[in-house]
């Protein structure tokens, strides 16, 4: 290669890459990281050393990401046995478990490392959750205002403020990504219904994968996505049915993408069965572990609990003190999708760019979300309703929180809403032989409504670049999967437009060759002035959504590793063995994961309850015995945790003649069996 050679590659080089910088969903990807690092913080501001909402959960979470990704390295077929309760099997289904984030896992060890990577996650899903949103939005026909909205309310609602300690609640980003694909991948939109031409078998595929890797982050969040999945392809099936009986003549479905879509289907299914299996058993193996009707009432939310906000809320956190005190459970009944986001969603039932239908439909679903996320209020006693899935549905009697379903009413909302703030430019006007206005029509021409269909180049579709206005037809976030097909729409030629490009462009929209070489007249200013400033006006709803979403989210110092449990060899006991300091335990096994009899879940397996009883006559020549025969060889005690517990005075009791030896590290103690 010549050095002018190397010259017109590193120009195209460089105009490639200041296209895809300055392309909408880079951008868009940059502004929901930039929300999200600003709207979490101070996440980041001491990320080795505090965790967000409590020492709870989010210990077990973060040991969960590193668990996934030692296993992986080391033993892929062990993941589900994991290091804690020991000895019982597979533990790593005690609870949802973010595998699919173990590729993150994967990067650095120790407890540490365990929490700076959790921290990160805590951020990155609030930035996915946002960008799916509004990648969804705009692919279903919404300006970019309007997607904005419906962006940062999925990712910042006040209800998800009480779930910070729950990052398996927050992750539901993919949810609204893979919605976007599959749309996007079958050239349905809201706006202009399906059209064939823009049909794009490779963001199928996209959109199947990204649907079972949100599975993988757990069943409370990914069974709903599964039946909703299942419901949407019944509803395309039946569709497809009608539409034969009433032209009486068989649909034509592309080979390719009747392939893709079996294809993502399948590994789809597969996703979702593989997850499945380990939870049936830890069912079998622990009937107790199986949700009773009791315990989805004891987190079932009035009705009044969608209108109220977390503490966490820095707007209505406060003011909503007295409604929150009349609530059972409140971490899972403050339910508050957003007052601003309610208000736009009902002024998007009357005035919208989606069809009359659209918007019954959009209203209509959110109504059976709120419906079933009451749990056992709605009807006095939830059947029918949740409790109608719990007992006759599969999969739904592990979910004892109906309450999160709420992110699907927030989810609708948002396109409601997104349908509300999405407007058009109006029509200059025009004199014989004036130039049409953008988004209008050449003389003689028929306007094209919400439904005219969009003849693509033989490029395919194009997204709309940084300069498209709103309402202009939307694609999904370039996240191509290898081989899929670039899906970008071809512009109207300079030589073949009629005046400059539409600012609602329509590919179908041109001029004669008469209309272009007729002369052209200046289009009054003031409409287009009125229009422009419309479109400041939007960014007020966008701002007002955003502050609803500021939180008060306190960041709790994380737990520090004692010095006696690093390098510790298993399998081992840590006492006291109870409460929320077993979650700890799960951290601090991430260095070197030996095998633990500690953990915490919703229930606990028998053989725990007989190491703990065991253990607290601890040290004697029973316990000893015991513990020896299930395989136990280490007992770590931690006094400064042993006060008004069992084990309060184990470090003064005697360990003559029983054969074991005791040794001081700090103020604890290790025991070697």
């Amino acid at each position: 290669m010549d050095v002018d050679q190397m010259r017109v590659f590193g120009r195209r080089l460089a105009g490639v890459s200041w296209r895809v910088a300055r392309h909408e969903w880079t951008l868009a990807a940059l502004a929901a990281l930039l929300l999200a690092m600003v709207l979490t913080w101070p996440t980041l501001r001491d990320p080795a050393s505090t965790i967000p909402q409590d020492t709870g959960d989010p210990t077990l979470q973060a040991w969960q990401v590193a668990w996934g990704g030692h296993a992986l390295l080391t033993n892929p077929l062990q993941v589900w046995h994991s290091n804690t309760f020991y000895p019982e099997p597979y533990t790593y289904a005690y609870s949802d478990t973010l595998l699919g984030y173990a590729p993150f896992g994967m990067i650095g060890d120790g407890p540490v490392a365990a929490v700076i990577r959790y921290n990160l996650l805590y951020m990155l899903t609030h930035a996915l959750a946002l960008f799916g949103a509004y990648a969804l939005a705009r692919q279903v026909g919404a300006g970019r205002a309007g997607s904005a909205v419906a962006g940062v309310a999925f990712a910042y609602a006040p209800w998800k403020l009480a779930q910070a300690g729950h990052l398996h609640v927050l992750s539901i980003g993919g949810i609204a990504l893979a919605l976007a694909m599959l749309a996007r991948g079958h050239g349905w939109s809201l706006r202009h219904g399906h059209r064939p031409d823009r049909v794009r078998p490779g963001w199928v595929v996209a959109g199947w994968a990204v649907a079972a890797w949100q599975v993988t982050l757990g069943f409370g969040i990914g069974l709903p996505f599964a039946y909703v999945l299942g419901l949407l392809c019944l509803g395309a099936v039946v569709t497809y049915g009608v539409v034969w009986l009433r032209r009486r003549t068989r649909p034509v479905v592309p080979r390719r993408l009747l392939l893709a879509d079996l294809a993502g289907g399948i590994g789809f299914a597969g996703v979702t069965l593989a997850m499945a299996a380990p939870y049936f058993e830890v069912v079998a193996r622990n009937p107790s572990g199986r949700r009773t009707v009791a315990q989805i009432e004891m987190f079932s939310p009035p009705w009044r609990g969608f209108v109220t906000a977390p503490p966490e809320s820095w707007l209505w956190g406060e003011r909503h003190e007295a409604a929150r005190a009349t609530l059972g459970f409140p971490g899972e009944m403050t339910l508050l999708p957003g007052v601003v986001l309610l208000s736009l969603a009902v002024a998007g039932l009357f005035f919208s760019a989606w069809r009359l239908r659209h918007r019954l439909m959009l209203a209509g679903a959110a109504l059976v979300s709120v419906a079933l996320a009451a749990g056992t209020t709605f009807g006095g006693d939830g059947n029918p309703g949740y409790v109608t899935l719990v007992e006759h549905a599969p999969g739904w009697d592990g979910v004892r929180t109906p309450g999160r379903l709420v992110l699907w009413t927030t989810l609708l909302l948002g396109l409601l809403a997104a349908g509300a703030l999405t407007v058009r430019e109006p029509a200059r006007e025009t004199g014989p032989g004036a130039e049409p206005a953008p988004g209008s029509e050449p003389a003689g021409a028929q306007p094209p409504g919400p439904d005219a269909e969009h003849k693509a180049g033989p490029a395919g579709d194009q997204p709309p670049g940084p300069d498209a206005e709103p309402g202009s037809e939307p694609a999904v976030p370039a996240l191509r999967p290898a081989g899929a097909p670039v899906l970008v729409e071809a512009a109207v030629p300079a030589e073949t437009a009629a005046g400059p490009r539409p600012a609602l462009r329509s590919a179908a929209w041109s001029g004669s060759a008469a209309e272009q070489a007729a002369p052209r007249e200046p289009a009054p200013k003031r409409p287009v002035r009125q229009w422009r400033l419309a479109r400041l006006a939007l960014l007020v709803p966008l701002l007002l959504v955003g502050v609803e979403g500021v939180n008060r989210t306190p960041h709790v110092p994380a737990p520090e590793q004692p010095a006696v449990l690093r390098g510790l060899t298993g399998p081992a006991l840590v006492l006291p063995s109870d409460g929320i300091r077993e979650l700890h335990v799960m951290l601090w096994s991430t260095d070197g994961f030996p095998k633990v009899v500690n953990g915490l879940a919703s229930f606990t397996p028998q053989s725990q309850e007989r190491i703990r009883a065991a253990s607290m006559t601890f040290p004697d020549a029973t316990s000893v015995a015991y513990l020896r025969q299930v395989g136990v060889r280490t007992v770590v005690l931690l006094p400064g945790w042993a006060a008004g517990t069992p084990w309060a005075d184990v470090a003064a009791r005697p360990v003559d003649g029983l054969g074991i030896s005791r040794e001081m590290v700090g103020e604890d103690v290790i025991y070697r069996l």
